[in-house]
């Protein structure tokens, strides 16, 4: 498994240096990718286990990680591994590194990249915010950061519909999450043992539906914000994981999110390491 995606590595670095360097750097985002999801998971597995009293959102994730032993070094890899993630996002958006073509589907996927890397460029810059002010570390989460990005939207002119239309979005995405885990082939195209892309596919249908649980109300919360021009209203991913823990059977269903999470972030890391990658096709433009 760990073998033959590092011989192909070597043998891309000696034959092209730039183009190597630019894999290693995707697989390493990959990795931060999955570092996080795991991070947010485990924290709102703690919360519906009661060991912990709230779920967190990325940010909060990671601001836990600074009372660990090199937990600064771990934010600094990490935040610079979401920035490699993002720029390989925006190669498969912009050069179709992945050889997908410029039909209608193939677009609609390439578009979905590019907020996929728009998303992970903006937790890096986050993750490096923290790095800038350890010292106001817990004076603020997801949920108040929400509020304040939702009341700044309905100052604009039809910021409410603005608003409404951004929980769309982001319901969409969650809901899109949950029919990507019964439809799709995941590690279909892995470079990888035949047990090994299974237990990719698991982890991935686990993990689409458990991502696709935590953003489904995050994103109603913030389209009722609109809907009735309420910043108040609004709720981060923290404050949406909190929410579904009140709710009747709420353990059970935070639960489910979290192990997605978990999930989620496992698979990243399998298929960071297992994926087919051609920098060279946006080199060779």
């Amino acid at each position: 498994m760990v073998a033959a995606p590092a011989l192909r590595l070597g043998r891309r670095f000696d034959r092209r240096p730039l183009a190597a360097v630019i894999e290693l750097a995707a697989r390493a985002g990959y990795l931060a990718r999955g570092v996080v999801h795991v991070s947010v998971g485990a924290v709102a597995l703690m919360a519906a286990l009661d060991l912990t009293p709230h779920a967190e959102g990325v940010q909060g994730a990671m601001e836990a990680w600074r009372r660990w032993p090199f937990g600064i070094a771990l934010l600094w890899l990490t935040g610079l591994g979401l920035y490699a993630f993002a720029g390989w996002r925006a190669l498969q958006a912009l050069f179709d590194v992945d050889g997908r073509g410029r039909k209608l589907k193939a677009l609609l996927a390439r578009s979905g990249q590019a907020i996929s890397g728009a998303t992970y460029a903006a937790m890096a810059v986050s993750v490096f915010g923290l790095l800038d002010a350890l010292e106001d570390l817990g004076e603020t989460d997801d949920s108040a950061k929400a509020r304040a990005m939702v009341g700044r939207a309905l100052d604009l002119p039809m910021g409410d519909l603005l608003v409404v239309g951004c929980g769309l979005f982001i319901a969409g995405c969650g809901v899109g999450s949950i029919a990507r885990a019964v439809f799709d082939h995941f590690g279909r195209d892995l470079q990888g043992e035949r047990r090994t892309r299974a237990l990719a596919s698991v982890l991935a249908r686990i993990g689409y539906f458990g991502r696709g649980v935590a953003l489904t109300p995050a994103g109603v919360f913030v389209m009722l914000a609109g809907w009735r021009a309420r910043a108040a209203e609004a709720r981060g991913l923290s404050g949406a994981l909190d929410e579904l823990e009140r709710q009747p059977l709420g353990e059970l269903v935070l639960s489910v999110a979290a192990v997605g999470l978990i999930a989620f972030g496992l698979f990243a890391v399998i298929e960071g390491w297992l994926r087919p990658m051609r920098p060279e096709r946006a080199l060779d433009r």
